[in-house]
């Protein structure tokens, strides 16, 4: 009898994370590397946040809230999604989860039978196509091209839809392109999805305060309202307010969905911390004035790190909308040979020998179901981008 149960030769373990794995361990060595591989602000999380929590160890609440989150805490992500987007949800439509993958794991384990469908738009954030699997159900991937600013389109949706789909999965601004949907752009497809009324949205707006040069973000059921009723929107605390450790994932769905949810999360890991909760109340009611600082920043980085890439040997960089991500292309790169003997026969090739040759940490395109390209993280100083960024040139230039 084997000890390891098959499902998990469904899955592979994030190569996120093991990419970052590799280059702290390099590090420790006693390499001189640059990781851009962590979708991780740099910033520490906003004092009046940490303060919040402080507070809260200090007045006891440490003890088991309800699995879905503290009242108080539902009550303020309700608030968010109003102040935000525009869209009533009640306290009992809403559950709090320890990150947002929980979120999704949650979602789908909830919901999905053996063989049912979920599309994907690639590239897409890694873990979707795995939590998918996980549930037993067939990821079906949409590429999405540069030409096309990485985004669906409405004809290529309705073409992947067949009578097993049971979810479409939708992050904007994206990991990994920070490509954003506007309330045009998210017009189509709500006119796609009306037309197919057993598709649910998962909508994953984790990044939405991260946009830049003014674009306005928008989700699926701002602009569709009579979505509402088969839509997860979901959000959190880690990426907008520097909050990845806390742990802190939410989202609003109908009470059904959200009491399934509630069911599943229950026999898991129950409530998440009663201290993070605390703090996230007081990230979601409190100041913003921080994410303006982040965007600020993120924004001028963005700009430091496509301008560079562009001036490398054999990458195009497009400059996205959102998070803090690019994606530039490596197409003039493939076939060629580095400067230490290296054959660049594909995306897992360029980055392997880019952090082995230079230095500098990046993802491939192929972990986001997406060969010929690879990720940037410029959630990092900008000091350490742009000497990344040289080394890259460096790299590239090398190339014959």
């Amino acid at each position: 009898m084997e000890l390891i149960a098959a499902r998990l030769n469904r899955i592979s373990p994030s190569q996120t994370i093991a990419i970052s794995t590799k280059a702290r361990q390099l590090k420790a060595a006693g390499r001189d590397i640059i990781s851009l591989s962590a979708g991780e602000p740099d910033f520490d999380t906003p004092a009046h946040i940490k303060q919040a929590a402080i507070e809260a160890i200090a007045r006891g609440d440490t003890k088991y809230t309800d699995v879905a989150g503290t009242m108080e805490l539902r009550r303020a992500v309700a608030g968010k999604f109003k102040r935000d987007s525009g869209i009533d949800y009640k306290p009992e439509e809403i559950i709090v989860s320890t990150g947002g993958k929980q979120v999704i794991f949650n979602a789908m384990l909830a919901t999905i039978e053996a063989g049912d469908e979920a599309i994907i738009p690639t590239p897409c954030w890694v873990s979707y196509p795995d939590i998918v699997q996980l549930a037993e159900g067939k990821p079906v991937f949409v590429p999405c091209g540069q030409n096309h600013g990485f985004k669906l389109r409405a004809e290529d949706l309705e073409a992947a839809i067949t009578p097993r789909t049971k979810w479409l999965i939708l992050n904007s601004p994206s990991n990994p392109t920070g490509a954003a949907y506007s309330a045009e752009d998210l017009r189509p497809l709500c006119d796609v999805l009306l037309r197919h009324p057993h598709v649910w949205v998962f909508t994953d707006d984790i990044y939405e305060k991260l946009t830049y040069d003014g674009f306005k973000p928008a989700t699926i059921v701002e602009v569709e309202p009579r979505l509402r009723d088969r839509t997860v929107t979901m959000n959190g605390c880690s990426k907008a307010y520097a909050m990845t450790g806390w742990r802190i994932g939410f989202c609003g769905a109908p009470v059904q969905l959200i009491k399934a949810m509630d069911k599943l999360q229950s026999q898991s890991t129950s409530n998440t911390s009663s201290i993070s909760q605390a703090a996230a109340v007081a990230a979601l009611n409190g100041p913003e004035d921080a994410i303006d600082i982040m965007r600020k920043t993120y924004r001028e980085r963005r700009d430091l790190v496509v301008a560079m890439l562009n001036d490398a040997p054999g990458l195009t960089c497009a400059t996205p909308e959102g998070a803090f991500y690019v994606f530039p292309s490596i197409h003039g790169c493939l076939g060629k040979t580095t400067a230490a003997g290296t054959k660049i026969t594909d995306d897992e090739a360029f980055v392997t020998a880019l952090l082995d040759e230079h230095g500098v940490a990046t993802v491939h395109g192929s972990a986001f179901i997406y060969p010929g390209y690879f990720r940037v993280s410029y959630a990092t100083s900008t000091e350490a981008l742009r000497e990344a960024c040289t080394r890259i040139q460096q790299f590239c230039a090398g190339m014959t």
